[in-house]
């Protein structure tokens, strides 16, 4: 590897003929100066890499142990001031500071370029002030392994210093970042950027229209588009933010709207429809930019959200720069632990088709323990089935060739868009440094809710469309045991709602627009009067404990069981809804669950209980019923039979009718009432 480093002239920058230089990516500081992110941006502490997985070995015990260690806090206890960060730009190093910019938004990314881009090397520019400061370069690889790549020492007040790095070893992972330190005086960082020089013809930049579908988070909404419009770069990127409007609390009455709307000003348009869901939103936000024919991308972009905007230009730099037509997805950080990786990289499993984190994600890692350079996870590029909708830029090219969003109101719209777009050949790339801040998905209750009608009729629907396995794989038998574990939990009204949830899916492809607008007034009717679904912020309504027998050896059962006793539970536990619940206990919870320990084994050893949401504002009594279990079993039974007996068939409808269900055409006339003067000639 040949590595170049020069203290740059005046014409450092100019390119080759026939190619121009373009900024891949700069030095960022938060915009905020908000230090609960700003080891996201910069990083004081040093490099401690976890054990390789293979110098682990197979020993279970060991891995275990690994696993623990891995997430092990490697900090110094260093703090950052606030007033060091100078500009969106620049950083100060106090004298003796040793600093690192390998960091989540501050290294670069070198295997995603190497893999997806036309890039072959890019030139680092970093420009300081501060006599004897030295910058030191280094690469990783995909093992997690450092390597110091150059260096080089100011020796004058004021120094600019170019770095030509190759991007030929990075096949498998890797990154280049570079660390500063303040030897003889303060330093200032002013500024670093990654460029690249590229063909004539590939250096002009893409633009985008934004897609954001709100409902009743008025002010959330209303600061993000400040955010939005206020960005120092964005602005030559942006060509419209649409609002999808499709609450009651509008995002225009907001206290905060004035000033979003001052930051925005021509580029904010509002649109008002009925609510049909994120997936209707989305596709609107589709529709518009593509009948509009002006915006080389569309982003879909969550209301709930805080955002780094200058993920966004870098999202459409490297969608600009991909080999072929490419969806660009971000990551999600932890609204309430913003350090805190959520989402890296997202797979549906085809077996089971499930969504999850691709294989050596680790889940909720936290960068503020542990940096980027001492996790050897993040060094491995990871390769997605799909990002999800809370931040991804899609080609308006892809938008045009398969379709908008399927009409599933919400869940898995964007998982199945993105198998859909894989299957036509357009691969989706989730880009580390470009991310938002979102309340995580474990902190929410969709797995019991109305919204569990969403997840299992559109995982099925999604699976029908694009599973490669017969009968969809274990889809169909994993969910007739889950069936039966909300049974024996009683929850008599998440199994009504996946009951429903079946019934629509054998229905067939044919209704899915006409359903966008009922469904949900339909489903919240369904489960009234369901006793699990009857939520309580008081617990002080609830009646007092009491057990009519005491637990054996003073031990209640525990929410942590082993495989072998998970196997014996789900024997015994449908047996034990054949006997009739003690009549106390239909007055009387006999215990109260916390939703941590809220699991199936340990619900299902009552006859009733208290149990609380993973939201922490409410709670239910859950109570035993023997009829309804027995309904609710012949049902279950029933529904699967038929869906492994009809999958063939289904799944030939369901396949043959996606072009038209998806196509603009069809979109149009589920948006028609909401259409200012029906269709214009954009």
């Amino acid at each position: 590897m040949t590595v170049t480093h020069t203290q740059t002239t005046g014409d450092a920058a100019a390119a080759a003929p026939g190619t121009a230089r373009v900024l891949l990516q700069r030095q960022i500081m938060p915009a905020d100066r908000d230090t609960d992110v700003i080891r996201l941006y910069i990083d004081p502490d040093p490099a401690v890499l976890d054990a390789d997985k293979y110098e682990v070995g197979h020993n279970k015990t060991a891995q275990e142990l690994n696993a623990v260690a891995m997430r092990q806090a490697v900090g110094t206890g260093t703090q950052v001031h606030p007033d060091q960060i100078v500009s969106r730009t620049a950083y100060r190093l106090k004298l003796g500071d040793k600093l690192s910019f390998g960091t989540y938004f501050n290294a670069f990314p070198a295997s995603y370029w190497r893999r997806w881009t036309i890039v072959k090397d890019v030139r680092l520019t970093i420009r300081l002030t501060g006599r004897g400061a030295t910058v030191t370069v280094y690469k990783s690889m995909a093992n997690g392994r450092s390597q110091r790549v150059d260096s080089a020492t100011n020796e004058g007040k004021k120094g600019e210093y170019s770095f030509d790095l190759p991007l030929k070893p990075f096949v498998d992972g890797g990154w280049y970042w570079y660390d500063v330190v303040a030897a003889d005086e303060e330093v200032v960082v002013e500024s670093a950027e990654w460029t690249a020089e590229v063909p004539e013809d590939r250096a002009g930049h893409g633009t985008v229209t934004i897609g954001i579908t709100t409902m009743n988070r008025q002010d959330f909404c209303a600061k993000l588009l400040t955010q939005l419009g206020e960005s120092d770069r964005l602005g030559d990127y942006l060509d419209e933010v649409l609002v999808m409007e499709q609450g009651k609390e509008k995002v225009v009455d907001s206290e905060y709207f004035p000033e979003a709307e001052k930051a925005l000003g021509e580029r904010l348009r509002i649109i008002e429809q009925g609510n049909i869901g994120g997936s209707g939103g989305f596709a609107r936000a589709q529709y518009e930019g593509l009948r509009a024919g002006r915006s080389t991308y569309v982003m879909m972009l969550d209301d709930d959200v805080e955002c780094e905007t200058e993920g966004i230009v870098r999202a459409i730099t490297f969608g600009d720069l991909c080999r072929k037509t490419t969806i660009v997805g971000g990551h999600m950080f932890s609204l309430f632990a913003k350090a805190s990786l959520h989402s890296f990289g997202e797979r549906v499993s085809p077996y089971s088709f499930w969504w999850g984190s691709a294989p050596g994600v680790f889940n909720n890692w936290d960068l503020g323990n542990r940096n980027l350079r001492s996790s050897r996870w993040l060094h491995a590029r990871v390769d997605v089935d799909y990002n999800g909708w809370f931040m991804c830029l899609i080609p308006r090219e892809v938008l045009a060739d398969i379709g908008l969003s399927l009409p599933l109101f919400i869940k898995w719209d964007d998982s199945e868009y993105g198998l859909r777009a894989k299957d036509a050949g357009y691969p989706t790339v989730s880009l580390p440094g470009a991310a938002v801040w979102h309340v995580p998905w474990t902190d929410k209750n969709d797995a019991l809710d109305w919204q569990s009608y969403f997840h299992h009729r559109n995982r099925f629907i999604a699976a029908l469309l694009h599973s490669p396995y017969p009968r969809g794989g274990r889809l169909v038998r994993e969910s007739l045991n889950h069936q039966i574990k909300h049974l024996v939990s009683m929850q008599y009204s998440t199994v009504a709602l996946r009951h429903k949830a079946l019934e629509d899916v054998l229905a067939g492809p044919e209704g899915l627009h006409e359903l966008l607008p009922t469904t949900l007034p339909a489903i919240k009717e369904l489960v009234k009067g369901y006793d699990d679904a009857t939520l309580v912020a008081d617990p002080a309504e609830f009646p007092e404990v009491k057990r009519h027998k005491l637990p054996r050896k003073g031990k209640e059962a525990s929410p942590v069981i082993s495989g072998k006793q998970a196997t014996l539970q789900a024997l015994l536990q449908p047996l034990r809804q054949l006997r009739r619940p003690r009549d106390l206990a239909q007055v009387h919870p006999e215990s109260e669950i916390m939703a941590q320990d809220a699991k199936w084994h340990k619900i299902a050893r009552y006859d009733s209980a208290i149990v609380s949401m993973p939201d922490g504002t409410s709670a239910a009594f859950y109570r035993r019923d023997r009829e309804r279990f027995l309904d609710g079993l012949r049902r279950t039974v029933a529904i699967h039979r038929r869906l492994a007996t009809e999958w063939d068939e289904l799944a030939a409808r369901y396949r043959a009718a996606l072009p038209q269900i998806t196509s603009p055409e069809a979109w149009e006339e589920t948006f028609r009432p909401w259409l200012d003067g029906g269709v214009d000639e954009r």
